[in-house]
Parts: C-alpha cells; sequence; structure tokens
C-alpha cells in the first residue's frame, strides 16, 4: 500500500460525548500500552496492587512500531536488568525471537550485549496474553484525558468516554502519541503511529499542570515485501550457533534462527537523496522538532557525511512468515515515489515493492528533570513518567523506566520505601540518574560509555546485582528465587574451587594443563592465578583440572574467569564507588534554599534548585556544578549535621491542576 493512503487513514481526535461513567478506584493506573506500559502495570499488579492499563487499542500492547528487535549494545544489559528485577521483556523475546546474537562476543565481558530479531506479532500477542491473564491488572481501552489533582496530589484520571479512574498513583508512558504529528514529505497527519489518533487532552493537562515541556522527533524506515528482495545479491548475517538468552530463566533457545542480510546505499541513493532534499521536512523548516543523534534519518547521514561513499543497511525480517522486510538503516520522511526511487537503488532491492513508506513523528515530551529518582514528578505527588515521555528513545530503555516507575508507583500506594538503584549498582541506575539530574534536549539513547562503572555491570552479573531488589520489592517468586539462589551457590562454590585448587609442578593435572595450554608450570599455582594471564582460557583449563564442581555451566564458568582477569581493574572501580557511597550518604533535605550558602553564584543556585539532588554525590553529576560550588556545599551541609548551621527551605511546589469532580 502506498504511504499517502496510510496516512489519510489515521484517524483524527474526535470528542466522545457520552454521559459520564461511573467512578472506579484503582491503587495504581498506567497510561499507554507500549513497552514502558506493560512492564509498569505488570510490576504494579504483581507487588499486589489493583492496577489498570490504559490504551487505545488492547491488539496493540507492546507493538514494535520501529525496529523489530530487542538488546543490543548497552539496550541488552538493560533487559537483563530488566529480567534480573522478575519484568517481562527478557521472557518475552526468548520466547519470540527469531535470531540471537552476542554483539562483541570477541571483547571483554562489559561491553558484550545480546540482540535478538524479533516475530513482530508474536511478541506482542504474547505481551498481550501475560497482560489479560496477570491477577488484578484490568486493560482498558480508551483514551486518558484529563489528571485531576489537589494539593500538589493526583486524585483521578478521566478518560475522553467520561469514566474516572480514582487513583493516588498514575504512570504515564505515552510514547510518541503526545500530540503526535506524523509526516511523509509535506503529508502532515495527527498521530502516533500510521492509524493511530495522537493524545491531545493530556498533554494540555500536563502543560496547564505546568510541566516543562518540549518537543521530540523520530522516524522509521520503509518496508518493503520479503517476496520482492533478491536476498542473494546481499551479504547473509545468520544468528549464533549458541544463542545466549536474555532471562536467568532460560536455559536454552531452541528455536530455529531466520538470516538477516546486510547490503550498501550508493552514490546513485545519495543522489537521489540530494536532489530531493528540498522535499524532506527536516530540511523544508516542516519539522523542528530535534531527533535521535545516533540513529540520524538517511537525509542526514548523506549530509552530515558526505564523504561516505556508502552507508550499510541491515535487512531484517518483521516475523518468521511476515512478509515485511524491515530497511534497518534507512530511517526517512522523503515523499513515498522518492522513497521508492531510493530503495531501488539499492542492491537486492531493485525490484523491491513498497509495502509501507518511512515516516518521522514528532511528539511532546516533559523534561525528565520533572522528577525525583522515584520517576515521581516533583510537582505531583503520585503521578509517575516512563519511556519517551522522559525523553528517552528505544524500547529497552522504556522497558526498564516503566518498570522503575511501575515499582515506585506501587510501592508508594501502599506507602512503603522507594527503589532507588545506583549508578554502580546497574545501567537502570544510570539511566534514571542522567535524566532527572541532567535533563535531555534530544532523545536519549542508553551506551555503554554512560556509565562509568561499566566493568561491575556486565550482563552475566545482572542477577547478582538485582533479584534481592526484586526480591523486596514483591516482583521475584519463590520458585524465581530458589533458582537464583542456585545460581549463586554455583558461582561460589565454583570461583572457591578456582581459588583453593592446587596446580603442582609434575601433577597430572599440570601435565594436562601444560599440554592442553603451551605453558609451562614451574611452581605451585592455582586455576585462578592461571587464568588473570591473557593466554589462559577457562575453557581449554577446565577439563584439565580434578575435582572441579559439578552444575556451572559453560557461560557461567566464563564469567568467572573474566572476573578473575579483569580482577584489578574492577577493584579499582569498586573503591571509586565506595567512595561514591560515601558522598551518597551526605544527605541534602528535599526543600534546601541554596541561597543561604554566602559564595554560590546565581547560575549555580538555579542549577542546584531545579535539580533538587537529594545528596551530594547527585549534586556533583549535574553538568554545570563546579568542584568549588560542591565544596562550599559540603562544607554547609557538615556545619548543618553538628548544629553549626541551619538550612533553610522553601515550601514545596504544588502543580496547578482541575479539582476532581465529587464523584471521584
Amino acid at each position: 500500500m502506498s504511504d499517502a493512503r496510510d496516512m489519510t487513514d489515521a484517524r483524527e481526535v474526535t470528542s466522545d460525548r457520552r454521559p459520564p461513567r461511573p467512578p472506579t478506584r484503582f491503587d495504581v493506573v498506567v497510561i499507554g500500552a507500549g513497552h514502558a506500559g506493560c512492564e509498569a502495570a505488570l510490576a504494579a499488579a504483581r507487588i499486589g496492587c489493583r492496577t489498570a492499563l490504559v490504551t487505545f487499542d488492547r491488539q496493540a500492547v507492546a507493538r514494535m512500531s520501529c525496529n523489530p528487535a530487542i538488546g543490543g549494545l548497552a539496550k541488552g544489559h538493560l533487559v537483563r536488568e530488566i529480567d534480573a528485577l522478575g519484568g517481562e521483556m527478557g521472557r518475552a523475546i526468548d520466547a519470540t525471537g527469531i535470531q540471537f546474537r552476542l554483539l562483541n562476543a570477541s571483547r571483554g565481558p562489559a561491553v558484550q550485549a545480546p540482540r535478538a530479531q524479533a516475530d513482530k506479532d508474536a511478541y506482542s500477542e504474547r505481551m498481550r496474553r501475560v497482560i489479560e491473564s496477570a491477577a488484578g491488572l484490568a486493560l482498558l481501552e480508551g483514551e486518558a484525558a484529563d489528571l485531576f489533582v489537589e494539593d500538589g496530589a493526583l486524585r483521578a484520571v478521566r478518560l475522553a468516554d467520561g469514566t474516572t479512574l480514582q487513583t493516588g498513583c498514575a504512570v504515564l508512558t505515552t510514547g510518541t502519541f503526545l500530540r503526535g504529528l506524523m509526516h511523509v514529505g509535506s503529508e502532515r497527519r495527527p498521530g502516533g503511529r500510521i492509524h493511530e489518533r495522537p493524545a491531545v487532552g493530556l498533554s494540555d493537562a500536563l502543560r496547564r499542570l505546568g510541566f516543562p515541556m518540549g518537543r521530540l522527533k523520530t522516524g522509521t524506515p520503509p518496508r518493503v515485501l520479503r517476496e520482492s528482495v533478491d536476498f542473494d545479491r546481499m551479504e547473509r548475517q545468520p544468528g549464533d550457533a549458541e544463542p545466549v538468552p536474555f532471562s536467568f530463566e532460560t536455559d536454552v533457545i531452541t528455536t530455529r534462527q531466520i538470516d538477516c542480510h546486510i547490503t550498501w546505499t550508493n552514490e546513485a541513493t545519495h543522489r537521489i537523496i540530494r536532489d530531493n532534499l528540498d522535499r524532506s521536512p527536516l530540511y523544508s523548516g516542516a519539522i523542528t522538532a530535534i531527533g535521535p543523534r545516533y540513529c540520524p534519518s538517511i537525509e542526514d547521514k548523506v549530509v552530515r557525511f558526505a564523504d561516505r561513499e556508502r552507508h550499510q543497511i541491515f535487512v531484517e525480517p518483521e516475523g518468521r512468515a511476515h512478509p515485511w522486510i524491515y530497511l534497518n538503516g534507512v530511517s526517512t520522511s522523503l515523499p513515498a515515489e522518492v522513497q521508492a526511487a531510493m530503495v531501488r537503488s539499492i542492491p537486492g532491492l531493485e525490484r523491491a515493492a513498497i509495502a509501507r513508506s518511512g515516516y518521522a513523528v514528532e511528539y511532546d515530551y516533559v523534561q525528565p528533570t520533572a522528577c525525583t529518582h522515584t520517576l515521581e514528578t516533583r510537582a505531583v505527588r503520585g503521578l509517575f513518567l516512563a519511556g519517551q515521555i522522559n525523553g528517552t528513545t528505544g524500547y529497552e530503555e522504556a522497558a526498564a523506566l516503566g518498570l522503575h516507575a511501575g515499582i515506585n508507583a506501587a510501592l508508594r500506594a501502599q506507602d512503603l520505601p522507594p527503589l532507588i538503584l545506583s549508578r554502580g549498582e546497574a545501567y537502570l541506575g544510570v539511566l534514571v540518574d542522567d535524566l532527572v539530574l541532567k535533563g535531555t534536549s534530544e532523545p536519549y539513547r542508553m551506551f555503554t560509555s554512560r556509565a562509568e562503572y561499566r566493568l561491575l555491570l556486565d550482563i552475566d552479573s545482572a542477577d547478582l546485582r538485582l533479584t534481592e531488589h526484586g526480591r523486596r520489592v514483591g516482583l521475584v517468586a519463590d520458585e524465581r528465587y530458589a533458582r537464583f539462589h542456585d545460581r549463586r551457590e554455583r558461582l561460589e562454590r565454583y570461583a572457591g574451587f578456582l581459588s583453593s585448587a592446587r596446580i603442582v609442578p609434575g601433577s597430572s593435572a599440570a601435565c594436562r594443563s601444560e599440554a592442553a595450554l603451551g605453558l609451562r608450570i614451574e611452581t605451585a599455582t592455582t586455576p585462578a592465578r592461571l587464568l588473570k594471564r591473557s593466554d589462559v582460557d577457562i575453557d581449554a583449563l577446565e577439563p584439565c583440572l580434578e575435582g572441579a564442581p559439578a552444575g556451572s555451566t559453560a557461560r557461567e564458568r566464563r564469567f568467572l574467569a573474566a572476573r578473575l582477569r579483569y580482577a584489578g581493574y574492577i577493584e579499582r572501580q569498586e573503591r571509586d564507588l565506595r567512595r561514591l557511597e560515601k558522598d551518597e550518604l551526605r544527605r541534602i533535605p528535599e526543600n534546601f534554599d541554596y541561597r543561604v550558602i554566602a559564595g554560590l553564584s546565581n547560575e549555580i543556585v538555579e542549577k542546584l534548585g531545579r535539580a533538587r539532588p537529594a545528596t551530594l554525590a547527585q549534586a556533583r553529576r549535574i553538568s554545570g556544578v563546579t568542584p568549588a560550588a560542591l565544596s562550599l556545599l559540603n562544607v554547609y551541609l557538615e556545619k548543618a549535621r553538628r548544629g553549626g548551621a541551619r538550612p533553610a527551605g522553601r515550601g514545596p511546589v504544588r502543580g496547578r491542576g482541575t479539582t476532581p469532580p465529587a464523584s471521584a
């Protein structure tokens, strides 16, 4: 079908004048059933809250509107962490993936990450079944149109049909739908996705409540019919022979894998794009929002990297039997006929039939500095934000934030302590900390380079770092916890064996090791010492050892061997982390008035007052806060602790909103 018809089919916003329904009470209401909303709703319900998940269309639950894949560098780390905490994304992709690859397999463990091509329809259907069968969770079709706030606290959510959902906690996971506007060439239509209308009322409500709003942009490439692609002209990209699962509950991936392929743009492709730049809404001025820096459109690539002769395109199936192929790398909003010409200039796509043209979508977001580290907004108690509304991009970032917000909304509803993860504890901790302290003016994407303690945050340690947290909040059930406990004990037993087993010169173990490793053992040693050498591999060493504990997997043994090899670097990061934790203990009062500290510039006072750091460590990470300012703040806080100073405070900031109706 042509994209012109797709755009025409996008439904306009209509007002619903049916009489209001009686209010319904929920502990937590989640708005939006994308990847963030699914994790938030499941978390709240599993923790024990009566939860509602509101979506335009129950058939669109966890829809993969862009790339039909999960994971990747740093993103795969986030999925492992979601799973370790008791979330759903890892299990879902393990069950519905059609190709699995471990990225950076030849490099160090800190930057290795799983990625899987998904059967997008199967993924969405599986997640919908999980949602519909979850105890205490109601999946409601409708549009959230307004928020009722009283005395700075959320009281209710009103739907467009007049239904009032009474609640003290809501999680907004609106994706690209807040005043969404789609672009294909000069055509513009309201919508968050093709055929799906935007959310306008909720955007107006957030503005009325005084939230700092911005505008971002994302895009998607054209899809082509599988039967029209000449795969023989492309480079084959198979999956791994031994796929690495995302979930710690998945022992092995046994599903048959499907090949992906790689092709390249060329000078003819670039000429078509350059000749039509004036018809691109990115360059005509029709789009004013900022797009993702690290996933630019093909127009941007051709302009910004004019010296490049070609750009790589990943040719990816959208499902095991799905008729569409996703062209990863040619995100565009050029006119439909230009897209067709561009695609057909690429090797293997000369006869490509366009199933759906690419498009760009602009949408509103809330500057994430409006949130605390629980993702609760500062202005409205009980209102949480997660996903693209926080300024992020990507399914994995959205799901991780959704899980975090859903957990904390449920804990607030039950008057329990919140869950806040540190930067040295999880990529999720880095993600939240970056957003709420630094904010973002462009779609935020997670990278391993953003984590200063990334040697501690490898994919195989996610459960060791986080599953106890999941157990504490109520997301890790007995069976899952027993499985985790068994794995932790296996690792401890095998680590103890590697450190204590002796390899004596002339012994059978030494002779076998010398033959297998090609080295001479002249003094008594241990497997742990040998594994610190770059030329000793655990897979070669392990068969030479006597008395090794049974039960550990090859992946677990490699994890422990890597820990031994990088032990010096890991210990250094652990020392740095302990110093950070000392600064985390230096608390700053919630409504501290920074104006009372002599010597702080107006700029620093403004930055600290806006970010509202809870600790000295958080203040240190705010862009533009100088070491001198931190020293003054530290001295003042120390005097206050000893009774020599009295921190002044401002009154809490209250959100401006409507009063709930009497029935709410």
